[in-house]
């Protein structure tokens, strides 16, 4: 298997990036994988030494086949760190794995992001992989489902269709139809999807994954995710930029299933879809709504 290189952003939380690095190191393919940090530069004078704290960490770590670290002098933010890091690394490999620095795997995590990156490959529908899923119990016989939204806490994907990467709100908002709009909130589901590119346009949000998935979206692509989550957030603790306090992954049980059985129908799954748009219908302000608002309440403030 020709594993794919690993990709973290990190910032100034010391405490997290240990943890999502331990995490890490435990993964199985950890030592036969090579892993590029991005650390951003500071804000301001007050995250200097947070941000050098963390840069004194990185250069310890050790259990992987190679790290590089990438130093940016000057703050990009992370939409703009995102997007020209994977751009960079994966024009270079074909194939990437992505990390932020408050994500903690499975040890099996990279078996499955590797696994479903050499499965899907040649399949022109499957554009993305996903390490995390909504966190309710499916009601399927199957280890992966299919459909149109993009989950990016631990994510993969291949150049061929990051290539098409384009982060251009006024083209979407000439592009997108009412239909458009309301099968890209899963069906009038989940109206923040579309409000996330509005904000974008109005410069009061910061965003880039609602880029990517417009992008997945309007090419007819389908984004592959575990049943079971291989990845839990830990930084819904108030100490990121897009975050807040609350406990909302804090019991998920990582996925330690080793081997996946990758054989689905190149559809999107009615059942788990049905059961995804109940658990936005039924859950009033969920984790979702109230983490967009918080989002929305930070860029309005920048």
């Amino acid at each position: 298997m020709n594993l794919a290189p690993i990709i973290l952003f990190v910032y100034n939380r010391k405490w997290h990036t240990k943890e999502t690095i331990n995490a890490l190191k435990k993964n199985h393919l950890s030592s036969k994988s090579e892993l590029f940090i991005y650390s951003d530069g500071p804000k301001n004078k007050k995250d200097l030494d947070k941000v050098n704290e963390v840069r004194q960490y990185l250069e310890t770590i050790q259990g992987f086949k190679k790290v590089t670290i990438i130093k940016k002098e000057k703050n990009q933010g992370l939409a703009t760190s995102i997007i020209s890091g994977v751009t960079e690394i994966i024009n270079k490999y074909g194939k990437v794995i992505v990390l932020e620095d408050d994500l903690v795997t499975s040890p099996y995590f990279l078996n499955f992001m590797n696994k479903a990156l050499d499965y899907f490959e040649d399949n022109e529908k499957v554009w993305h992989i996903s390490g995390w899923s909504i966190p309710i119990d499916l009601n399927n016989e199957s280890d992966v489902y299919l459909y149109r939204v993009m989950n990016c806490w631990g994510w993969a994907t291949w150049s061929k269709h990051w290539k098409y990467f384009e982060k251009n709100t006024s083209k979407l908002l000439d592009q997108f139809s009412t239909n458009d709009i309301k099968l890209f909130n899963l069906d009038g589901t989940y109206n923040n999807f579309w409000k996330q590119v509005v904000l974008n346009h109005k410069n009061k949000l910061e965003t880039w994954a609602i880029f990517w998935y417009a992008v997945i979206f309007k090419n007819n692509g389908l984004c592959l995710n575990p049943c079971k989550s291989f990845v839990r957030n830990i930084g819904f603790d108030g100490s990121g930029n897009h975050t807040f306090d609350t406990n909302y992954d804090d019991n998920i049980k990582l996925n330690n299933k080793e081997l996946i059985n990758f054989d689905i129908e190149i559809k999107e799954d009615s059942l788990v879809i049905n059961q995804i748009k109940n658990y936005y219908k039924n859950t009033n302000n969920n984790f979702l709504s109230v983490l967009f608002d918080r989002v929305k309440i930070f860029w309005s403030r920048k």
